[in-house]
């Protein structure tokens, strides 16, 4: 009952994780999951009453629990890539033009609903945990009665505790996993205790030799999706990127994929980073985003000695701060495994895939000046308060606010702490998110940054893989940072796109844009207000104005 109950929680959190990249709301995704299991776990001990021979059903339940616990995420995988796929076979088949692929309707409705297919894997696997529970009961009870004193407490016991341990494994072990690697062990315990049980009880068992044919036809089927489960789902993934996925990685934290698109002419490819299915930089166009990030920032600030990156994991826009020549730059972000990339590749990486990683970056990494601190931020920058440091300029280039964890790195409370970190004369920017998609929580982020005590201006410009994005920009005394850069005639540094007068229309908004900006609220720690912001606005029936 122990093993099972684990199996039972790790499921609960592999389809709630792949759940979450999906939809792109993982704490959501996490509850409603567990939610709808527990519920789903209590429907099926009602319906444990049903079976009529406790032996026979429990073997033929770890067979069945096995099969849906391996299979579940590849079929949700199968199924939403082939929804996607779906408008382009219909396309080149009746000789529709690539603009006029058919959407919405049956297709729409499809692929919408693969989207949740995960939450009926989840009802459909808690019915069954559900029942392990009061067929275990029953089976102990009819072995011995007599001397079963405290049956009910010994099985939730050891389920109780079960469940602890298989919190353990998914944190400690699994999370590193590939996900469907991960599905196809946790499966191999439900078959192991399907044979144990089948082997201790061959007697009292209905259709023995059946059940152990299916259990045996289970394993060669576990053993196949253990060996190529993982590329096959990431194959079906694959499905649902325009451009060619040549390069994969699912580590701790988050899902990577690279992507290639050829353009000839002796053109060199465009590569573009996904994580969890959301774009993160084309290299068609990432040096206009970094350029705007960075340097109105170091050309705001009145030294450029020591610089403090927030995030910014691919070394993209530490390029652009080398390029001020400071004698120190330390750069804090997550995700090991992301930066180490960007370092030095990976020996599963395409050659050339790890070579134009770091012609992009400059092979920023490996310079002498940088210093690379794996931490979360919100704690990290504790850590550098406590060392005494002090940051002529801070760059915060973090993802979006789509993740209540990531909410908290867009708080007053965490600005306070980079504000205590930034000279008085120095300057501070912050990626925004796009000021036209996501007007509410664009400029939260900017009253957020001032309610912890800084003089904010924000800018945007057209990024043409994201649209028009946004920055929000912060000083402490003297000038704001807007003063300071309108009499800046020259850029300091080279850079082919950015000139002071870029800079300086970046600063201009529509005439009404701020009108309602007084509703707008302060992201305050806790308040979950930008998370709640930026999930209506990119959700797709969201208004694109303030009313």
């Amino acid at each position: 009952m122990a093993v099972l109950a684990a199996c039972g929680l790790i499921y609960e959190y592999l389809l709630s994780h792949y759940a979450g990249r999906i939809l792109g709301a993982l704490e959501a995704a996490i509850y409603t999951m567990i939610g709808l299991m527990i519920v789903s776990m209590g429907v099926g001990a009602f319906a444990a009453r049903k079976i009529r021979c406790a032996f026979t059903g429990f073997a033929m339940l770890e067979l069945c629990v096995a099969l849906c616990g391996a299979l579940a995420i590849l079929i949700t995988a199968a199924v939403i890539g082939f929804g996607q796929q779906l408008p382009i076979i219909i396309a080149s088949t009746i000789g529709l033009p690539p603009d006029q692929l058919p959407q919405g309707g049956f297709i729409g409705t499809l692929q919408k609903l693969s989207e949740y297919l995960p939450y009926a894997w989840g009802v459909l696997l808690g019915l069954m945990i559900g029942m392990e529970i009061p067929l275990i009961a029953r089976v102990r009870q009819s072995l011995c009665d007599e001397h079963l004193m405290h049956n009910a407490g010994t099985i939730y016991g050891a389920d109780y505790i079960g469940a602890g341990v298989g919190a353990a494994i998914w944190v400690i072990f699994m999370l590193a996993l590939d996900i469907q690697l991960a599905a196809a062990l946790t499966a191999s315990f439900n078959l192991l205790a399907g044979f144990l049980f089948i082997w201790r009880f061959w007697s009292k068992i209905r259709f023995n030799r059946l059940l152990l044919a299916g259990h045996l036809i289970a394993t060669g089927i576990l053993l196949v999706l253990a060996i190529h489960g993982p590329k096959w789902d990431q194959d079906f993934n694959n499905l649902l990127y325009k451009d060619k996925v040549v390069y994969a990685k699912a580590t701790r934290f988050q899902q990577l994929t690279f992507t290639e698109r050829l353009r000839g002419n002796h053109l060199a490819p465009v590569y573009s980073l996904y994580i969890n299915g959301r774009l993160q930089f084309s290299s068609q166009d990432e040096h206009i985003y970094h350029a705007f990030l960075v340097h109105p920032t170091l050309a705001a600030s009145a030294r450029h000695d020591k610089v403090l990156i927030i995030g910014g994991g691919d070394g993209l826009g530490l390029r652009q701060v080398l390029k001020w020549q400071p004698k120190q730059v330390t750069l804090m972000d997550l995700d090991a495994d992301l930066v180490r990339l960007f370092k030095e590749g990976d020996p599963e990486m395409p050659q050339r895939l790890a070579d134009a990683l770091l012609k992009l970056n400059g092979d920023a990494f490996n310079d002498e000046r940088v210093e690379l601190l794996i931490d979360d931020a919100f704690n990290g920058a504790d850590k550098l308060i406590r060392r005494g440091e002090k940051f002529d300029a801070i760059i915060v280039d973090l993802p979006d606010p789509s993740h209540p964890d990531l909410n908290k790195l867009y708080s007053d409370l965490f600005y306070r702490k980079l504000k205590e970190m930034l000279s008085s004369d120095g300057a501070i920017s912050v990626q925004s998110t796009s000021p036209y998609h996501a007007a509410k929580a664009f400029i939260s982020v900017g009253k957020t940054l001032q309610a912890a005590g800084f003089q904010v201006e924000q800018y945007h410009h057209n990024v043409p893989s994201f649209g028009e994005w946004g920055w929000s920009i912060g000083t402490l005394s003297g000038q704001n940072a807007k003063q300071r850069l309108s009499s800046m005639t020259e850029l300091p540094v080279d850079d082919p796109w950015l000139t002071p007068g870029l800079i300086r229309a970046a600063f201009e908004f529509p005439k009404n844009y701020y009108e309602h900006a007084d509703q707008v609220k302060v992201n305050d720690i806790g308040s979950m207000h930008l998370y709640r912001y930026h999930q209506r606005a990119w959700s797709e029936d969201e208004n694109l104005t303030l009313d």
